[in-house]
């Protein structure tokens, strides 16, 4: 009777134990009071991380500055070939910019600028030296800081007097009908791409030629400067617009002049100017020698033996 009875009881634990596959495979873990799943304090940090990433960018963090330089090459080439084509009716900055103002082009198109301008200018003395072997030559490097002050100073500081002559006659209340200083700073960047060319095609040793460069480069590049601030400065009257355009194609070409004027110019000391055919040849003049040989015939026969 007892054996009957254990085995009933076997029987009946082993058919309230739940089958093999149905077990659970590990224990489950008691969670704390503070660390229960979904809790409302780490939703609440995830949306204030994710919420801190989309404010403004502080004038002090490198990602404010990102942003001016987020061009791609075919934006650059397209501002590049604006600024040396200026077409009626196209303003630079609504056709070329389209309020996407970048400091990249600018900024290397002034330094490619200063490298041209200081390595021209120095390889313009060359042919100075193969037509006079006397004359002592020595590279000038400080001209590279020169020619960086000059062109820097002028890409910056003429558009800020600029902008700031116009936000001044139009009002704090025209800020929409006026362009920003970054699209101005632009403008003028690219307006002396044009230039660089031009100053290594002044290695040409002819003085016609060259001035006939710089007469065509600040023409276009003046050119699209005016076409893009017309619209601005039309409003003043028309005597005031014309005055202030033409102080604005006057610094311009003033620019190209003084930088031909400086790092081509002949330094002291120097011989006279070869011809650009013994330029080009790197041969010396040729001097005659029949005047000094009718001297010798012009001596008594005595005094020539």
């Amino acid at each position: 009777m007892a054996a009957s009875a254990e085995l009933r009881f076997h029987e009946l634990e082993e058919a309230a134990e739940p089958p093999a596959g149905e077990r659970p495979s590990h224990a489950a873990v008691e969670l704390g009071p503070g660390c229960e799943e979904g809790e409302p304090g780490a939703d609440a940090d995830s949306a204030e991380l994710l919420g801190g990433q989309q404010q403004p960018r502080s004038f002090w963090t490198f990602e404010y500055y990102q942003a001016f330089f987020d061009v791609d090459t075919h934006q650059v080439l397209d501002r590049i070939k604006g600024s040396v084509t200026p077409l009626p009716g196209k303003n630079f900055v609504r056709h070329r910019l389209r309020n996407n103002p970048d400091l990249y082009g600018p900024f290397w198109i002034c330094a490619t600028l200063v490298f041209a301008l200081a390595i021209s200018g120095n390889l313009s003395h060359l042919p100075e030296k193969q037509a006079s072997p006397s004359f002592h030559y020595s590279p000038q490097f400080h001209k590279v800081t020169i020619a960086a002050t000059v062109v820097y100073c002028y890409a910056w500081l003429v558009p800020l007097a600029l902008w700031g002559y116009l936000r001044w006659r139009r009002g704090p209340g025209a800020r929409g009908s006026s362009y920003s200083f970054l699209e101005t700073v632009c403008v003028y960047g690219y307006s002396l791409f044009v230039y660089i060319p031009t100053a290594v095609l002044w290695l040409i040793p002819a003085a016609w030629l060259q001035w006939l460069l710089l007469a065509v480069a600040a023409l276009l590049s003046a050119s699209v400067l005016a076409l893009t601030f017309w619209p601005l400065v039309r409003a003043e009257g028309r005597a005031a617009a014309l005055a202030l355009l033409a102080a604005v194609v006057a610094l311009h070409a003033l620019l190209a002049v003084c930088c031909k004027l400086y790092f081509f110019q002949r330094p002291p000391g120097a011989g006279p100017a070869p011809s650009p055919l013994h330029a080009t040849l790197g041969t010396e003049p040729h001097h005659s020698r029949a005047p000094h040989h009718f001297a010798n015939l012009s001596q008594p026969a005595s005094s020539r033996q």
